[in-house]
């Protein structure tokens, strides 16, 4: 492999623009070429700003003529699986944002192609690289609450409290919440807590939605409530909504908290845009304390600034470069995508027919 890896990106979203370009962009190992994007005047501002040269609006046609070695896919879930097999089938390292596909059958097709041809492959769940979330996870691996018990996980935002139209709550395109916000979390319970077998959920929409064509929407879920099950015998709860007014300030619009109880002690985190912390309690101690995340994990990034590690930090798509540079398999993987998949996917069959599936 050269010293710099060749890019293309598929999206050219707000998520694309400060979450995936501008990490590309800082990387010395990383050359921005190609971005596609289905308005042209979006991609062609995007590339000015990224110092991107081609731009263009069909990815096959970004795949096929880009000379690219690495694909970076950051489109609707619906166009997940067609783009990334197109890639795959190009023998691209494909970097996709999660949830990886719209189907478990999409998920395993893509997982298992991907390791046949022998790229690397990552799916995006950002917040396994935040410094309070890998402290929250080192303390587990420590033994901090001894054998867990149970979990209570959440994560709440509000930008899904309009009717507009959102192509994320479009059942025909997407799993809304579920698959937006609930991926990351199931992501992060099987991460902390090993595989989850069982699965009973109920789905909600709250919010009477809006079609592109300004007609009304058959919606996807804006919040989703799981019951789980994991292989050791512990259980939790994973609830997940778009539609829940935590602030209004940028910092504070999105929440997220995390609690696992175990025969030893309890942890608790509590994240958001403005920053993180764990708190926690050994059994025999009498109430819950303070547990700083270490200088180590922020490196030079400042708590107050987590966003800071897109650009700087080894995550995402930086992370994702520096394993093909480095010829050794990237995490979390497409096989972590097809895991939180069929959690997805269990979730929806549950809630369709009121009843534990197991998987």
């Amino acid at each position: 492999m050269a010293e710099r890896v060749r890019v293309g990106v598929v999206g050219t979203s707000g998520w694309a623009d400060f979450g995936h370009l501008a990490g590309l962009k800082a990387h010395p190992g990383a050359e921005l070429v190609a971005l596609c994007g289905r308005d042209r005047g979006r991609a062609e501002a995007l590339a000015a700003k990224h110092a991107i040269p081609q731009v263009c609006t069909d990815y096959r046609e970004l795949i096929a003529g880009g000379d690219l070695q690495a694909l970076v896919v950051v489109a609707p879930e619906d166009l997940h699986h067609p783009v990334v097999m197109e890639a795959l089938g190009a023998r691209l390292h494909v970097l996709c944002e999660k949830p990886l596909a719209l189907t478990v059958a999409q998920a395993r097709e893509m997982y298992e192609a991907a390791e046949a041809t022998g790229v690397r492959h990552l799916v995006n769940f950002a917040y396994r690289w935040w410094p309070p979330v890998i402290h929250l996870r080192e303390l587990l691996a420590q033994g901090y609450v001894g054998r867990p018990y149970h979990c209570n996980i959440r994560y709440f935002a509000g930008y899904a409290r309009h009717t507009g139209y959102r192509w994320r709550y479009d059942r025909r395109r997407a799993h809304g919440a579920l698959g937006d916000l609930g991926s990351h979390m199931i992501d992060l319970a099987r991460w902390c807590l090993g595989d989850i077998t069982r699965v009973s959920a109920r789905l909600a929409t709250a919010v009477a939605r809006e079609g592109a064509d300004g007609r009304p929407l058959d919606p996807a879920n804006d919040s989703a409530a799981l019951t789980v099950e994991f292989g050791d015998g512990a259980h939790g709860v994973i609830h997940t909504s778009a539609v829940a007014h935590v602030g209004a300030a940028f910092e504070d619009m999105q929440r997220q908290e995390i609690e696992i109880h175990g025969d030893a002690g309890t942890l608790r985190l509590s994240l958001t845009f403005g920053g993180g912390e764990v708190w926690g309690a050994r059994h025999d101690e009498p109430k819950l304390g303070a547990l700083p995340t270490p200088d180590a994990l922020w490196g030079d990034v400042a708590p107050t600034q987590p966003l800071d590690i897109l650009t700087r930090h080894a995550v995402g798509g930086r992370a994702f470069i520096d394993a093909i540079l480095a010829g050794r398999p990237a995490s979390p993987s497409f096989y972590d995508g097809l895991k939180t998949q069929e959690v997805i996917e269990a979730a929806l069959t549950s809630d369709r027919e009121g009843c534990w599936i197991t998987l």
